[in-house]
């Protein structure tokens, strides 16, 4: 009888070679479990419309929320501006496209937009306040995309419900929160020096206005809410409360962002949808810069009508020349209330505690 071996040949080299290899991936896990979770954050793109509004609101759960689509026209420059940075954001569809307020630079481009990406819940304050052959025009034009996703409209206290992010509606259709935000209702001593301005009827003091909150991070956006409005949010007992960031109002025009309002909200950061020849007026301008304790102003363009003296240093804006490629800015927040800026022109960013 042949003799047969008590092992197979290589047998011992494959069992050690496994076992090493168990013990690689047993080490590996080890590693990663002692290492600090990676920090999710809420990424928004603030997107160069010109002077109009387009901001990208992606949650950590994967949501979206676009906030406006821009102009129409110019050859589809603004959807395809949003769907560049859309694509940079990792996201295919928009979950909610809310409309702030029926003016061009905001809605017009929702029909552009939509041609481009899905779009699944439109978000809205109802009816139109402004009549006539444009005004019938525009809002029809974006109505006949509405009906083809579902539709929410929104009232004050309400809520959009984006998975993994809060935001609160506090102004929509011209009406106002009655009651303070949850930390908010302090009295306002800036009221005292108030000087209202004429009356607005149109679509801008209609705009939905908004709180977004991640953790300790809050930032406020009121569209193109204007002044009188703005300080009845904020006089004589502040309703908002303190933000880490400020969307300018109404792209740094001085229809809107009184004192009173801007350094109640006592933001660390301010960010500036201005065109190049549209906001970014030099009375706006300073109204944010003196607001107390703020950091820095981070602009989409160079507002040419304020000088070196009335907009921030090239290193904080998006775009510094009229023509220019539609550069964004994006900001990644985290819940325990720290986030980064970062230009995507020059790839300059800053981060905030």
């Amino acid at each position: 009888m042949q003799n047969v071996p008590a092992t197979v040949p290589g047998a011992s080299l494959c069992y050690d070679f496994a076992m090493r290899s168990v013990r690689a991936v047993i080490l590996v896990l080890l590693l990663a479990a002692a290492l600090p979770a990676a920090k999710k954050s809420v990424e928004m793109y603030f997107i160069d419309v010109e002077g109009g509004q387009a901001t990208l609101v992606v949650a950590p759960s994967g949501e979206c929320m676009l906030i406006d689509a821009g102009w129409p026209g110019y050859n589809g420059r603004d959807a395809g501006r949003i769907v560049a940075a859309a694509k940079a954001a990792g996201v295919k569809k928009i979950d909610y496209l809310l409309v702030t307020h029926y003016h061009t630079d905001h809605v017009g481009g929702v029909p552009e937009l939509a041609a481009k990406m899905p779009v699944r819940t439109y978000v809205d304050h109802g009816p139109s306040f402004e009549t006539g052959k444009n005004a019938d025009i525009l809002v029809n034009a974006y109505l006949a995309h509405r009906a083809k996703g579902q539709h929410l409209e929104v009232k004050p206290g309400d809520s959009v419900p984006i998975k993994g992010l809060a935001v609160k509606i506090v102004a929509s259709a011209g009406d106002l929160i009655a009651a303070p935000l949850p930390g908010a209702g302090a009295p306002n001593p800036l009221c005292a020096a108030f000087q209202p301005k004429a009356e607005d009827k149109t679509e801008n003091g209609r705009s939905i206005g908004m709180i977004l909150s991640y953790g300790k991070f809050r930032l406020a956006n009121l569209a193109d809410l204007t002044w009188n409005k703005e300080h009845e949010l904020a006089c004589p007992n502040h309703k908002l409360g303190a933000v880490s960031v400020y969307m300018v109002s109404h792209h740094g025009m001085n229809l809107s962002g009184p004192a009173a309002m801007v350094h109640a909200l006592h933001p660390l950061v301010a960010v500036m949808n201005n065109g190049a020849r549209k906001g970014g007026s030099a009375e706006a301008w300073q109204i944010v810069r003196q607001s107390p304790g703020l950091k820095d102003i981070w602009q989409l363009h160079y507002a040419i009508a304020g000088g070196k003296e009335n907009n921030a240093p090239d290193t904080f804006i998006a775009n510094t020349d009229e023509t220019c490629e539609g550069k964004w800015i994006r900001l990644s927040a985290r819940e325990d209330g720290s986030f980064t800026l970062f230009n995507s022109r020059n790839k300059f960013q800053r981060s905030y505690p």
